[in-house]
């Protein structure tokens, strides 16, 4: 990549919730892994497409989107405590 070119992100996964965004938005961040979250919301439609398409996207750089997913997987896992693995307290 050149000087002067941006980095293309690329569209990883849909997101199901402002939570979900929020929570995997944040530990990306903890990770330093560029990242750009996009809401589906549409004022003129009040969100209307939110039902059919999700609440957003996550985009990333190819290169980190097995590291995206990974993250996903344990935002939207049942049985993992989060906190576990991303403890402050340490």
């Amino acid at each position: 990549m050149e000087k002067d070119e941006a980095p293309v992100f690329e569209k990883i996964a849909v997101l199901e919730s402002p939570f979900e965004a929020q929570v995997a938005g944040s530990m990306l961040e903890d990770e330093d892994i560029p990242h750009m979250i996009r809401s589906y919301h549409d004022t003129a439609y009040d969100g209307l497409f939110q039902m059919q398409k999700g609440w957003g996207e996550i985009r990333a750089l190819p290169g980190n989107a097995d590291r995206v997913r990974e993250i996903l997987d344990l935002v939207r896992s049942d049985n993992h405590d989060i906190t576990d693995e991303y403890d402050t307290n340490e």
